[in-house]
Parts: structure tokens; C-alpha cells; sequence
């Protein structure tokens, strides 16, 4: 294996790693607000079967699909070209953000819809016996009790998030497995290249794992207390 070659191909694909951040960030930020406001909509009937509606077709077809929908499907139509919205749907980085933070969205709202219905309704009336309103114990009550039982799913969503960037090099964009990608093209030196790529997404989600734990021990001390024998 040459070392020299792998060290510059590892310091060539780290070169797309902003690009990678950058997506998977703005994601998680994009797709956390859109899942908190589907599971609003789901209060009211339309609201609900809106929301299941757009779970059901996010959940139920590839990200891929969805990307490439996006990027050069939404070209097909005159009438957006025509609008505002055409400078920006026309640039790949736009379409791919746009795809995953549309795809994140609807995984992030089942998974805080599951945290939501884990919080006691006790809790919720002791907040309007103190005269708290509505978006009071939303917010402090309702929302960080659902996150601390939502968090260790969420983590895995937030790994899963970081893999899916990789798909954005599909329409033309240069993260770290677009690089990849293109130094294959050239070299043919798959084997190396793809290891090199594979270590760096392996570092960061063991990073993730780790502040998912640590997040975990905060909001949750007790349940990693240590029990006496």
C-alpha cells in the first residue's frame, strides 16, 4: 500500500469537508424547525393528515429519488423557472440541501412525535395549574422532557444525516465523496480512496456517539447512576 498516496489523497478529500459540514449542519437545523412544525399541525385533523401525508412520502421513497426530483425534476416546469425561486432551485447546492433537510424532516417529526407522546400528562397539568400558558409549558416542560426521551434515536439520525451528504455528489457537488469520487475517475485506485473517505466519516460519527452519550448523561444522570450491590 503506498502510504505517500494515501496521504495525499486523505488530505485532497478533507478538502471537501467543509462542503460536507456545511450540508449536514444546515440539514439538521433546516429539518429540526420543519419536524417541530409538523408535529404543531398535528393538533388539528387537516394538520394531522397533512403531516402523515408528507411523513409517508419522505419516509417512503429513497433520498436518491428525492434529490434527483428535486435537482431535475423541478426544471421540467416552466413555471418555476419563471419565478423567483429558479436562481436558487437551479444551483445543485440549493437542490441538495433543500432534499435533505425535506428528508430529515419528516424522521426528526416521528422521532419527536415519539418523545412528545412520552411525556406525562401529569406534567402537562401541573403547568396549567401554575397558570403557565399554552407555549410556556411548551417550552418548559413539553419540549425538554420529549428531547431527553427522543435523544438517543435523534443521535442515530444525526449519523445518518452525515452518511446521507454523500449522496449530494450524485448532482455534480464536491463534498468529500464527490472528491472521492473524481480522484476514482482518474486514478482507478478505488480500494484506497474509499478507505481513506470511510475513516474520515467513521472519525466524525464516533465523535457524534460520543457527545450523544455525554448529552445523554447530562439530561439523564440518573439513569447512569451506578447501583449498589
Amino acid at each position: 500500500m503506498d502510504l505517500s498516496f494515501l496521504s495525499s489523497i486523505f488530505l485532497s478529500i478533507l478538502n471537501g469537508l467543509p462542503l460536507t459540514l456545511n450540508l449536514w449542519v444546515l440539514s439538521l437545523i433546516g429539518g429540526g424547525c420543519l419536524a417541530l412544525l409538523l408535529n404543531l399541525l398535528r393538533r388539528s385533523r387537516v394538520g394531522n393528515a397533512i403531516a402523515g401525508t408528507y411523513v409517508f412520502l419522505f419516509r417512503g421513497t429513497p433520498l436518491l429519488v428525492q434529490i434527483f426530483m428535486i435537482y431535475y425534476g423541478l426544471a421540467s416546469f416552466g413555471f418555476i423557472r419563471q419565478s423567483v425561486l429558479w436562481p436558487f432551485l437551479r444551483e445543485p447546492y440549493w437542490c441538495g440541501l433543500l432534499a435533505l433537510i425535506l428528508n430529515d424532516a419528516a424522521y426528526t417529526s416521528e422521532i419527536l412525535r415519539g418523545g412528545l407522546r412520552a411525556v406525562p400528562n401529569g406534567a402537562v397539568e401541573a403547568g396549567r395549574v401554575a397558570g403557565m400558558s399554552g407555549f410556556t409549558i411548551l417550552r418548559r416542560i413539553t419540549l425538554p422532557i420529549a428531547i431527553r426521551q427522543a435523544l438517543p434515536a435523534y443521535s442515530n439520525e444525526v449519523i445518518s444525516m452525515l452518511k446521507a451528504t454523500a449522496l449530494v455528489s450524485t448532482i455534480t457537488l464536491m463534498d468529500m465523496t464527490g472528491i472521492a469520487r473524481a480522484a476514482i475517475s482518474e486514478t482507478w485506485r478505488a480500494v484506497e480512496i474509499l478507505l481513506c473517505a470511510a475513516v474520515i466519516y467513521l472519525a466524525i460519527s464516533m465523535l457524534v456517539t460520543r457527545l450523544g452519550i455525554w448529552a445523554e448523561r447530562r439530561l439523564s444522570p440518573w439513569q447512569f447512576g451506578r447501583t449498589t450491590p
